[in-house]
């Protein structure tokens, strides 16, 4: 799923409906991952919790859980254990602004490009070395969280979130990008989209 997720993406229309029941949706809405589909699916309040890990769910909706997953609302930072230029470099990363998610494929690496969600090679043994020193690396769940870093002038930082907010990122960036540094209102979208992420990440220490 890590490596076609990236061509699923949430759609959008005037008048937002369930794509599971069709009830009308507001614009802040659930989001639903079909793993088989590898795509995001709107869902309205009920349906996203018939797919929620904590939802008993009914007897129709326990068999289809293993194709459908709730994405979750988290967004954490771990301010506690900083992520060093050094060790972001150790990635080889060709960008500065990267997810990272795992499935039962493995653990793969995007970037935002006038693509869309690109996947880029990732060493999996630098990325075990630093997850050693940062749990939180580890703590996304499969398929439906993601590690977001962000190398900038001021540093690197990184958060766990949802993996509907990343390929909201990789859209953006689809519609946004012109020439080859993506230009100005690219990079305000980017700028724009991380201090949301910042201003709902609490920290990964108040995890229980």
């Amino acid at each position: 799923m890590a490596s076609q997720l990236q061509v699923g993406q949430p759609q959008a229309s005037a008048e937002e409906a369930c794509e599971f029941c069709a009830t009308p949706i507001p614009a802040e809405h659930g989001h639903v991952a079909d793993l088989e589909q590898s795509m995001l699916m709107c869902a309205c309040r009920a349906c996203y919790l018939l797919f929620t890990h904590s939802s008993a769910g009914l007897s129709h909706a326990e068999a289809m859980r293993g194709r459908y997953r709730a994405i979750p609302d988290r967004y954490l930072s771990d301010p506690a254990r900083p992520l060093s230029a050094a060790e972001w470099d150790s990635l080889e990363i060709p960008v500065g602004l990267a997810f990272f998610l795992r499935s039962s494929e493995g653990m793969a690496g995007f970037y935002p490009s006038p693509a869309g969600a690109t996947e880029c090679r990732l060493d999996l043994q630098a990325w075990d070395r630093i997850a050693a020193s940062h749990p939180m690396l580890t703590a996304a769940a499969p398929d439906v969280e993601a590690v977001l870093i962000s190398r900038g002038a001021d540093g690197v930082e990184y958060f766990l979130v949802p993996i509907d907010a990343c390929y909201e990122l990789a859209g953006r960036m689809r519609l946004l990008w012109r020439g080859f540094d993506g230009g100005s209102e690219a990079r305000q979208s980017i700028t724009e989209f991380l201090t949301g992420v910042r201003s709902r990440a609490r920290a990964f220490s108040q995890e229980s």
